[in-house]
């Protein structure tokens, strides 16, 4: 298999543990502190700790995280993606309207939890773990949300918050989202570039596919043996399947959702990383390292 180029615990850049709740808080509060001076950036630290009690299964009325590929891992790594988006965005001379400090904490709300979808509740007696939810994971995140929100103050954005994560999903057409203005509209846009950006990637992302996402869909009935009854989209009959399809996902991700719905609204991150698009390089690189692999030339 593939060997990472960087330590796996660390972010596109090799500055951040993206493991550590605390390294990526800091990060956060970092980035959203020079772009937003002044503003109260306290709710940052209570958002990172309630995720990391969620997915420790320490919040009430709700297991561990029982999935291998969407983890906390994941959901910190998207998170810091975000935040450089929107604080790259910050930076852009020319953009569009500028998203105020709450759409933007708003936007580091949905990075954290848009994954939440997985996680089964206590009293959830109808799967074995998260990724039976597997398709419907994002609707159930909306929810969360809803839930959520209200219990640290920001009752007001909860409704939006259930439709911005949608951006991170497949349950509805990106173009269908109702939002209300274009300032939410990026925001959605960020939400799903960093989704995108950041797993793909990941230093370990092609083994995790192998490793990992081949069984969350085997769970969730869209690989293997137990492929569910009706389902109509693309389904994989082993790890190896999955890996072979994966240069072929990243160049569609790519043309129909990163530079097609989304805008290619990814070069705001590089206003963040020394002017370098340091996500669309490591995902070119764990794109033509694979194929070469498959191709029986391993770089």
């Amino acid at each position: 298999m593939i060997e990472p180029r960087r330590q796996v615990n660390l972010d596109v850049s090799g500055t951040v543990d993206v493991t550590d709740p605390e390294a990526v808080t800091a990060a956060l509060r970092g980035l959203l502190a020079e772009a937003y001076p002044g503003a109260d950036l306290t709710i940052v630290d209570t958002l990172v700790a309630d995720l990391a009690r969620l997915y420790r299964g320490e919040y009430p009325g709700f297991r561990a995280c029982d999935i291998p590929y969407h983890d906390i891992q994941h959901v910190l790594d998207v998170t810091l993606a975000m935040a450089r988006l929107i604080v790259g965005h910050a930076r852009d001379e020319a953009r569009g309207p500028r998203l105020d400090a709450e759409l933007a904490i708003l936007g580091i709300a949905c990075a954290l939890f848009h994954d939440a979808g997985y996680i089964r509740r206590t009293h959830d007696r109808r799967h074995r773990n998260g990724a039976a939810y597997t398709r419907t994971h994002v609707g159930r995140s909306a929810r969360f949300l809803r839930e959520y929100l209200p219990t640290v103050g920001l009752t007001r954005l909860c409704e939006l918050s259930a439709q911005l994560v949608h951006f991170t999903g497949y349950e509805q057409a990106i173009d269908e989202i109702p939002v209300a203005d274009e300032r939410q509209r990026l925001l959605g846009e960020l939400l799903g570039t960093a989704d995108l950006i950041a797993q793909m990637a990941d230093a370990d992302y092609l083994r995790k596919c192998r490793d990992r996402l081949y069984r969350e869909f085997e769970a969730g009935g869209l690989a293997g043996e137990g492929v569910a009854a009706g389902y109509e989209g693309e389904t994989y009959g082993s790890p190896e399947d999955l890996l072979a399809s994966t240069p072929g996902f990243i160049e569609k991700t790519i043309r129909d959702r990163l530079d097609g719905a989304f805008h290619s609204v990814y070069r705001y991150a590089a206003n963040c990383l020394e002017g370098r698009d340091l996500y669309m390089e490591a995902i070119e690189d764990n794109r033509s390292r694979l194929q070469a692999a498959l191709a029986g030339h391993p770089a």
